[in-house]
């Protein structure tokens, strides 16, 4: 990230930057050190470039917000606790510092909201207090309509001041016109042997198996791979698989319903529903892998037997077409349908018949 630090000792830090890699690759933690490195108050060099000291008052306001799941369950309680009528006006923002603005996804439906965009116009253009340049930070890319459009109007005429930066996974859910009009940066994968040997040394309590399938799982994110719960990802694997094994070879209604039912409403729902989609999404993408004769690439490899079978049963139009169910299905969220009904019908659409 030279040139990042370049611009920074240039004082030329963009004003739109998209950071983009898997999760947990480094995202969120680049772009608060980014932050930190702009507007530390006892700045240090390293290789001839400024760092940012970590000790000055900028620098420990600005890192208290880096534990991002627990400042915005900090925020979620304290929205829970108002009356309802301004419960449904308050929007989730992160602010340890009153120059850098955290805006993550507001649940339930964990899209970018019109009225998080609002605050940040309302505060772009106010020169920053105790900063040198003021940063903005979306840590996703999913926005609603009216929040992307209002968002592309900051863009297109942004203050000298201020940074917006994007993080994004996929790039393709931000609007073209927002990604024209910012810088993009891409935080690359280490291989698996690296990231195996790292969590050998970090990660002592897993076993050489688990460590080695927590390595693939981690798509090279060294973040995803040091936080990595693997107990409850095949938790919501093992749904996933019943609700593939339904469709594919195991007609089981009993045991379907039993897992369907357990999909209930309100944000522990929505995390459960979220987190078995992203399961299967790895599962299909194994079984894609297998079927063009990349076995070696799959990240599920303790399933491999069982996932080379599937890829012999089914075809790249199943697949797709089960992408786009499950597309259906994260839509229906985001309008609270009744997520345990969602899922019955989601499995009878992917039924191989």
């Amino acid at each position: 990230m030279q040139h990042l630090r370049e611009s920074i000792a240039q004082d030329r830090l963009p004003q739109a930057l998209i950071l983009a890699g898997p999760r947990g690759s480094g995202k969120y933690t680049l772009a608060l050190m980014l932050a930190m490195a702009a507007n530390c108050l006892h700045p240090t060099e390293t290789d001839g470039l400024p760092d940012f000291c970590g000790e000055c008052r900028n620098c420990t306001r600005i890192a208290q917000a880096m534990p991002l799941e627990m400042r915005v369950e900090e925020a979620v309680a304290t929205r829970d606790e108002l009356r309802d009528v301004d419960k449904k006006e308050t929007r989730i923002l992160i602010q340890t510092h009153p120059d850098v603005l955290v805006i993550p996804p507001d649940p339930p439906q964990l899209l970018i909201k019109v009225g998080q965009v609002r605050t940040v116009i309302r505060e772009i253009y106010r020169m920053p207090a105790d900063a040198k340049r003021a940063v903005y930070i979306f840590t996703g890319a999913s926005f609603m309509k009216e929040a992307a459009n209002s968002l592309l109007k900051i863009l297109e005429e942004p203050p000298q001041h201020a940074s917006i930066f994007l993080l994004a996974e996929n790039t393709g859910e931000l609007l073209p016109t927002i990604r024209s009009r910012a810088g993009l940066v891409r935080l690359g994968a280490i291989p698996v042997e690296q990231l195996e040997q790292l969590i050998a040394q970090r990660r002592t309590e897993l076993r050489p198996a688990q460590r080695s399938l927590v390595a693939r799982l981690a798509q090279g994110a060294v973040g995803a791979a040091l936080g990595f719960d693997l107990d409850r990802y095949l938790t919501y694997r093992q749904d996933a698989l019943v609700l593939l094994r339904h469709a594919t070879h195991d007609a089981d209604h009993s045991t379907l319903f039993r897992i369907t039912e357990t999909y209930r409403a309100g944000a522990e729902g929505q995390e459960k529903t979220q987190g078995m989609l992203r399961a299967m999404y790895s599962l299909l993408e194994d079984v894609l892998l297998i079927q063009s004769g990349q076995s070696s690439l799959i990240r599920n490899i303790d399933l491999q037997a069982e996932l080379t079978t599937m890829a012999a049963a089914v075809s790249f139009e199943w697949i797709e077409n089960t992408a786009r169910s499950m597309q259906s299905v994260q839509a229906g969220m985001r309008r609270n349908l009744l997520r345990s009904l969602a899922l019955d019908a989601f499995a009878a659409d992917i039924a191989v018949r």
